[in-house]
């Protein structure tokens, strides 16, 4: 065990000293290696925030049953009955003159609505069945809508959830978005660490010639390839920082003009963590590929 510790620092030692010799194409690997690797990130992070945005939306979908303006009282006392029923969690009864002074102070419509000579509004309830399945759901407000001096009725989790399913779309996305921007980050780092592998040939033919295996050989250039993509990914965490610093503002003031306090997130520890490793494990696997490759054609040469 020692010595296998020995043989490990020794090359990461190695792999340390090559890319600070090679500072600048260092950089640009990182850099260029951060750039691919932050658009599937960047959406990954939008994604996580729109759906902590639909995180705060009402759990329970509920219905809103609006009634006639000339609805009568056995009508209202048939409907009150109706929502009593075992199929209904929970009803709530909203008056129009009630409704109408929510919206004007939600929305700052009290000069507009000062001026009406009558409330445009009807009386509604407000609905939560027991049941949050669609089909359930479907049949409560079909049931409620044709009650007599019901007007309408309105579902409000319809648009809750055609947010939910283009987040779906949108998350699916990523994911093919990761995959090919993994091929990207392998192929980048196997070109830099088969450049490095060339310069190096000689070496290589000599350190066989004494004994070397192709295993002590490789190991260098694998340190150098986990490392080049860590320095990717800290470069990622740069060009999202940067990003999220300029959008941050106009973003406030978008939510602010609709009376939200959305703000974007960061990403969690545990996120910047799977980034870190994920982009260090394909440097890895580009760097495997590409020295396993170079030595093997070296080996036919021979």
């Amino acid at each position: 065990m020692i010595g296998w510790l020995r043989h490990q620092k020794h090359a990461l030692t190695a792999a340390l000293r090559r890319l600070r010799m090679q500072a600048l194409t260092t950089l640009l690997t990182a850099l260029a290696m951060g750039v691919a690797i932050s658009l599937p990130t960047g959406l990954y992070l939008v994604l996580g925030n729109l759906s902590g945005l639909a995180g705060d939306l009402p759990a329970q979908p509920e219905i809103s049953v609006f009634l006639d303006t000339g609805v009568s009282t056995a009508q209202k006392q048939a409907i009150a009955a109706r929502l009593k029923q075992a199929d209904i969690a929970e009803a709530r009864f909203v008056p129009k003159d009630d409704a109408l002074a929510a919206l004007s102070a939600a929305q700052d419509l009290a000069d507009i609505t000062a001026g009406l000579t009558q409330n445009p509004l009807p009386d509604a309830w407000i609905v939560r069945p027991h049941s949050t399945s669609r089909e359930e759901l479907a049949r409560v407000a079909d049931a409620l809508g044709k009650l007599p001096g019901v007007a309408e009725t309105h579902l409000d989790s319809q648009w809750a959830d055609r947010l939910q399913a283009a987040l779906a779309i949108g998350r699916t996305g990523v994911w093919l978005l990761t995959g090919l921007f993994a091929i990207a980050l392998v192929a980048i780092s196997g070109n830099a660490i088969r450049a490095q592998v060339l310069a190096r040939r000689d070496e290589i033919l000599v350190s066989r010639l004494i004994g070397a295996t192709d295993r002590y050989i490789r190991r260098p250039f694998l340190y150098v390839g986990a490392l080049q993509g860590l320095l990717g990914g800290l470069a990622a965490g740069g060009v999202l920082a940067v990003a999220g610093g300029i959008l941050r503002a106009p973003v406030e003031r978008l939510a602010g003009l609709y009376g939200s306090a959305f703000h974007l997130l960061p990403p969690t520890p545990v996120e910047i963590v799977a980034v870190l490793a994920l982009t260090s494990l394909f440097g890895w696997l580009g760097a495997w590929f590409s020295v396993t490759r170079t030595l093997r054609q070296a080996e036919v040469a021979r």
